[in-house]
């Protein structure tokens, strides 16, 4: 009997010690360990308390995985209660954000704050006429490669000597109509009759010896043509064949002139060429997408960068 009792007595202790083993909080050896098993993610201790934001991003990130929100055994019962005991009152009920969303910088508008309207270079204000205003939106600036239109803008751009732009462009068809669609080829054999009838059109309002002008750099341009095999690679060769790309802030810091276009002046002066100038000579490039001299907050300076970094080709 009294062996008996002893026996139970020693039964009765070690399931008392089984019942308290299983009522005692987990250590944080014992949780770690576990918790790596479920979820591979290091934990790190913060200054308080032990910090699972790592684990609360992942489960944000990862929230379509039902292996994460599926507790099938009591061990990850436990884990779970254990996250939500740790973890700060306010995480628990702010949904948890992404880093990559925290961390995404804002994309800078080109759009101005007030009117929604599209950031454009300085010169183009409210009081400019819509043909300007569309010439800037979607030819100044946007590299040319065709020898005519290369033509037809050089022929322009001599023009600004008694022109501007806005009233060059509203002319534009009529001069393509008198010259051509500015084909050298055809220009350059004009004679005495072309050159009185295109002087005497007043609604192009062009004075003999700038029409005598366009005629005498056409012939010039079909010898280079002989040459270089194109005006195109002629006029691309002094930049590399890729357009000079500026980083203009404010309208002063565009020059008038540059040595690249006093370079190309000089040259084409010695080929015969008649008002190309150094100023005029950067005016074509700028027009003609030699170079990028939009300012960069203009919506237009992203597209133009854009086609620059294309491969020169001629059309």
């Amino acid at each position: 009997m009294a062996r008996a009792a002893v026996a139970r007595k020693q039964v009765l202790e070690k399931n008392s010690i089984f019942v308290r083993d299983k009522e005692r909080p987990c250590s944080n050896g014992f949780f770690s360990k576990h918790l790596k098993k479920v979820y591979p993610i290091g934990l790190h201790r913060s200054n308080s308390s032990l910090s699972l934001s790592s684990v609360s991003l992942s489960l944000s990130q990862n929230s379509n995985d039902s292996s994460l929100t599926d507790y099938s055994t009591p061990l990850e019962q436990k884990i779970s209660l254990a996250l939500r005991l740790i973890t700060p009152l306010e995480r628990r009920e702010a949904p948890a954000v992404s880093k990559n969303v925290q961390q995404q910088p804002q994309q800078q508008s080109n759009q101005e704050s007030t009117g929604g309207e599209l950031k454009r270079c300085n010169w183009v204000t409210k009081n400019s006429d819509e043909v300007y205003v569309t010439f800037h939106d979607e030819s100044w600036g946007v590299p040319v490669y065709d020898d005519n239109q290369l033509f037809e803008l050089l022929a322009m751009s001599g023009m600004l000597m008694d022109y501007n732009w806005t009233e060059i462009i509203k002319r534009k068809e009529l001069f393509r109509e008198a010259f051509a669609g500015f084909h050298p080829n055809i220009v350059a054999k004009m004679g005495e009759k072309e050159i009185i009838e295109i002087a005497s059109n007043k609604a192009i309002m062009l004075a003999e010896s700038r029409v005598r002008c366009i005629i005498d750099n056409a012939k010039c341009i079909v010898k280079i043509e002989r040459e270089f095999g194109s005006f195109s690679s002629y006029m691309w060769g002094y930049v590399n064949f890729k357009p000079v790309i500026n980083r203009y802030k404010y309208p002063r810091n565009v020059p008038l002139r540059t040595p690249k276009a006093e370079a190309i002046s000089r040259d084409l002066l010695k080929r015969g060429f008649r008002f190309v100038g150094p100023v005029i000579v950067y005016s074509f490039m700028q027009v003609a997408g030699l170079t990028i001299d939009h300012m960069v907050d203009c919506f237009r300076y992203g597209e133009c960068v854009s086609l620059a970094e294309r491969p020169w080709r001629h059309i």
